[in-house]
């Protein structure tokens, strides 16, 4: 039996109709080729020309033409607020890490070396469970580097 397959993304606000949905994580939203198994079971291979970062409300167009809807998945994140919030984003930005900007706060994943520095820099820390939905990369290419690197 053939697996059925995705070559293509549609991106949010582009389709309609989902004939299914997968819950992912923000680090697996980044892919290119891997079998997923869907919240109502759909089974199928994505295969993808390049790796690609996925965003909450894409999705997957089958060979035969149904929808599968990419759903961020909630994930155990470090909220950040503080007095000067554009600084500690600043030192976020300057360590590669992703972050979810926000009016108010910054979600990042929890990571015990951000945390301390953040503290150090007067930050106010909570742990939270939530979607994460990180911005994308400055020169257009959706996702940003670790500060492992």
């Amino acid at each position: 039996m053939t697996l059925i397959s995705s070559h293509t993304i549609q991106r949010a606000g582009q389709w309609s109709g989902a004939a299914d949905h997968c819950v992912l994580t923000y680090d697996e939203r980044f892919l290119r080729r891997k079998r997923l198994v869907a919240v109502e079971g759909t089974v199928f291979l994505v295969d993808l020309a390049h790796t690609v970062s996925l965003n909450h409300g894409d999705a997957f167009e089958l060979t035969d033409g149904c929808l599968i809807a990419v759903e961020a998945a909630q994930e155990e994140l470090l909220e950040i607020t503080g007095e000067d919030l554009v600084r500690l984003a600043w030192h976020i930005g300057n360590r590669h890490c992703p972050c979810q900007v926000e009016p108010a706060r910054l979600l990042i994943q929890n990571d015990h070396v951000i945390h301390d520095m953040l503290t150090l820099l007067g930050a106010t820390l909570r742990d939270v469970t939530e979607a994460f939905c990180p911005e994308g990369g400055a020169y257009g290419h959706g996702r940003t580097h670790s500060h492992a690197h």
